[in-house]
């Protein structure tokens, strides 16, 4: 250590450009380097069986790949999904998977709340119908109905982190927030301060307002399809920041909005990013009449912030530190999906 050479090397992915100066600040004790993508093959994947530590992005992280990753002891993800790493491969090789599940806490939060008061105060609506105004016509152009914040039920699916962040914001302007988490212990409703419901079609079936907060999974892939809008009240909304593939398609979110069964949608993320073509797409680009103002689409930028951007580069450096010097893991996930005991959430 003396002689400058760094006592561990930590490969980074994809994405990330150079410098790895916040890393570097998380984990001084490191040398980092951008690694090739280990599916060109020959010597550019060789550079993947020299790294003690592995810091991903979207690169895949599959059985390929994790047989060339021989010194590796942590692969950790910069973000909270993980659908891209095999987590039964690197298990198999005693290779410690961990996510970084705590940043964007609160730039998620804010552009689903923001979703939410641009559907109850109809602002996008009114800033596509305001340019159609014709001269001597303005304010007696009112979209009806309107509901005060204080008349209408959000319900959340998911209140974890990001779940519990938008309750609290929503609170504030007056919203009943509703809430299914069959994975949150009992009171936790209390403690954050919402009302819990048992089943999600109880959540359906009330909420004017539906926003999902729930992590890709075997049991959400699709969760949203027909029969989750044939639940949904009569000219609710819904706003998804979550993951793309709990939708189950753009089929069946054309059919909700043409049909009126779904007033408005808010997404930040698609099943398919970026997005393939569809008529539902061609609709959203066209500004077709039956679409106009019903439906709103972010590049998956939600959890996006110089701070937030910041904070998820350094704690997953952080989380390798805290592994690789100190054997303690943070936010580590087993083979079966399921946050190991003992390690801190």
């Amino acid at each position: 250590m003396g002689s400058g050479v760094k006592k561990w090397v930590v490969g980074i992915t994809d994405y990330i450009e150079p410098p790895s100066d916040i890393e570097e600040s998380a984990f001084g004790e490191a040398e980092f380097c951008f690694l090739p993508d280990w599916r060109e093959g020959g010597e550019t994947a060789e550079r993947w069986r020299e790294v003690d530590a592995l810091l991903a992005w979207h690169l895949p992280i599959n059985e390929q790949a994790a047989d060339l990753l021989e010194r590796c002891k942590i692969v950790v993800r910069y973000g909270v999904g993980y659908d891209t790493v095999d987590v039964k491969a690197l298990s198999r090789r005693g290779i410690v998977f961990c996510n970084t599940p705590d940043y964007g806490t609160e730039e998620v939060a804010d552009a689903a709340c923001a979703m939410i008061l641009g559907i109850v105060r109809k602002v996008w609506l009114y800033d596509r119908a305001a340019r159609e105004f014709s001269e001597g016509t303005w304010q007696e152009n009112l979209l009806k109905p309107h509901e005060r914040t204080n008349a209408l039920t959000v319900g959340i699916i998911g209140v974890g982190r990001i779940g519990t962040a938008v309750v609290n914001r929503l609170r504030a302007f007056g919203f009943r927030v509703i809430g299914y988490d069959p994975y949150q212990p009992s009171g936790h409703e209390k403690a954050v301060g919402y009302e819990r419901v048992q089943w999600q079609e109880e959540l359906l079936e009330q909420a004017d307002i539906v926003t999902v907060h729930c992590p890709l999974s075997d049991e959400t892939q699709g969760m949203i399809g027909d029969e989750f809008f044939g639940k949904m009240k009569e000219g609710a909304s819904l706003v998804n920041t979550a993951r793309g593939g709990i939708l189950e398609g753009l089929n069946c979110l054309e059919r909700a909005l043409r049909s009126g069964r779904l007033a408005c949608a808010g997404l930040d993320v698609l099943p398919s990013e970026p997005p393939k073509g569809h008529s539902l797409l061609d609709a959203w680009r066209g500004d077709e009449d039956w679409l106009r103002g019903r439906l709103i689409i972010n590049p998956h930028v939600a959890w996006y912030s110089q701070q937030g951007w910041y904070e998820m580069r350094y704690k997953a450096a952080e989380t390798a530190k805290l592994f690789l010097e100190h054997g303690k893991l943070r936010n580590a996930i087993e083979p079966e999906g399921k946050r190991q005991k003992g390690a801190e959430l």
